[in-house]
């Protein structure tokens, strides 16, 4: 079984039988230079910028597999309260932290 990860704090036909605690997944990224490339000229003549989605996808889906490592750590099979927060740890955008967060929980059938 997969381990069921939600942003609410219930999962429907089960209940919380343990609270394990604050779970955590946290990256820092910094563009490679090909998306650094990529990401400043499509900058300068606008629209999407594909590199620097690319960047902030792989950086939430690192921070996401952290996290349920770290649950799985703790004993948990499920993780409720899931959220995501993003800030900028170097000036002018060139690195970014991911952090991915929740409770570990162990659930059981209702």
């Amino acid at each position: 079984m997969e381990m069921p990860v939600t942003t609410t704090f219930t999962i429907e036909g089960y209940k919380i039988r343990e609270y394990k605690g604050l779970v955590r997944g946290i990256i820092v990224r910094s563009p490679t230079i090909l998306q650094g490339i990529i990401g400043g000229l499509n900058n300068i003549i606008g629209g999407r910028i594909g590199a620097y989605t690319e960047m902030c996808e792989q950086a939430r889906q690192q921070a996401y597999d952290l996290l349920i490592q770290h649950a799985m750590e703790l004993g948990a099979n499920a993780i409720v309260g899931c959220r995501y927060d993003a800030s900028e740890v170097v000036s002018k955008g060139s690195a970014t932290e991911v952090l991915c967060y929740g409770t570990a929980v162990v659930i059981e059938k209702a």
